[in-house]
């Protein structure tokens, strides 16, 4: 088929726009975001002098659609309750659970989180948290950091 010069005139420039689109997506692909972490509330603390020198915290957290945290610790008591949508979960030497509004996750003070994930990536999840620890330590730490380096 010959393509005469009148349809030429009227492709060209649709073509140099796909040309030039297709060269940018790359670019647009490799600057996409990753999810927002993970968004804690502090709804209440409290130091429990009865039990040396502890302390017990209730947040919430929100996972947007998609996102995940990075490998941690709490050095704590921790107890999660699902309040909505889905998260996989995973403890260091364990397998790993996926979770839905309604249940219920434990780690301890020794657990090493190595996987806390929404794997929905329309719907966002969210937990309610109750955490027994130690007076002043963080409520939580990366995974590689030695206990005895956070104090």
């Amino acid at each position: 088929m010959t393509m005469r010069l009148a349809d030429r005139r009227c492709c060209g420039p649709w073509l140099a726009a796909l040309a030039a689109a297709a060269a940018v997506l790359p670019v647009v692909a490799a600057r996409a975001e990753a999810p927002p972490a993970a968004a804690v509330t502090l709804l209440e603390e409290r130091t429990l002098p009865e039990f040396g020198d502890k302390e017990a915290l209730v947040l919430t957290v929100e996972y947007p659609p998609g996102s995940s945290s990075l490998p941690h610790r709490h050095d704590a008591e921790v107890f999660v309750y699902v309040l909505a949508g889905e998260v996989e979960m995973q403890l260091a030497g364990r397998e790993p659970v996926t979770l839905h509004a309604g249940e219920t996750f434990y780690e301890g003070p020794e657990d090493v989180h190595v996987r806390s994930a929404n794997p929905d990536v329309r719907v966002p999840a969210r937990l309610l948290v109750f955490m027994v620890k130690d007076l002043g330590r963080p409520v939580s730490r990366p995974a590689e950091a030695s206990k005895e380096s956070a104090r």
